[in-house]
């Protein structure tokens, strides 16, 4: 298996930890998802930013 497909398959799963990890917070409500929601927002903003960059890396790679 090719390893940007690996980086690529993680990088995926810890940006859906991290939605999930939201959703469970603001579910809950009260103080703590007012302590982690706004970095939890921005953790999974920039995991999401690195997966679109590495899925274009592989796409611009697999051009040649």
């Amino acid at each position: 298996m090719d390893p940007l497909l690996v980086v690529i398959i993680l990088a995926l799963a810890a940006t859906c930890v991290a939605l999930l990890m939201g959703l469970m917070s603001m579910a809950g409500g009260g103080a703590t998802d007012k302590l982690i929601s706004t970095p939890l927002m921005w953790t999974r903003v920039g995991l999401q930013a690195f997966t679109l960059l590495l899925l274009i890396a592989a796409v611009l790679l697999e051009r040649g």
